[in-house]
């Protein structure tokens, strides 16, 4: 998905999906602008490795909220969660102080209780991060559980989706 870099990371978040008649729906895709704040980097100003981890976590829970399931509701009302699963990272450039950055998010497949995800970080277009993380869905007790029936439902739609009030 093309999008702009936004500084300002209270902007609302974005959801694409297209679908063109030659390959049908394109995946659906989120993503989310951040700033690179002085907590994030080391002593020469450089985003510290791990960060780049917690980005990408930003990223899928503001996936989910805009889709209307924050993780909060999705414990309280359905009594399950999402726990990393498997986590491949390839750094390809650094990100600095101050830097815009934006987390693009793709759901690559939905399994029975697990989200296949591949998440960008960009800075101005340039891919910083490539990630390929696997979530399961888990209950209360830790044990796998289906991903609940509206949520798979939002995910599987080819429709776009507006961003949701906080």
């Amino acid at each position: 998905m093309a999008s702009s870099v936004s500084p300002h990371p209270e902007e609302p978040t974005k959801w694409a999906s297209r679908r063109t008649p030659e390959r049908g729906p394109a995946p659906l895709s989120h993503s989310l602008p951040l700033r690179v704040y002085y907590e994030d980097t080391d002593a020469a100003g450089m985003v510290y490795h791990a960060n780049y981890l917690k980005f990408a976590e930003r990223g899928r829970s503001e996936m989910l909220r805009s889709l209307g399931f924050p993780h909060r509701k999705l414990a309280a009302e359905e009594g399950v969660g999402f726990a990393v699963r498997r986590c491949s990272i390839e750094y390809l450039a650094p990100a600095w102080l101050e830097d815009a950055l934006v987390v693009d998010t793709t759901l690559v497949e939905l399994g029975a209780a697990t989200l296949n995800l591949r998440q960008q970080i960009r800075r101005a277009g340039e891919l910083l991060a490539d990630l390929d993380v696997l979530v399961a869905c888990i209950g209360r007790d830790g044990r796998p559980r289906r991903v609940p029936g509206a949520l798979r439902a939002a995910l599987a739609s080819a429709g776009p989706l507006g961003p949701r009030a906080p």
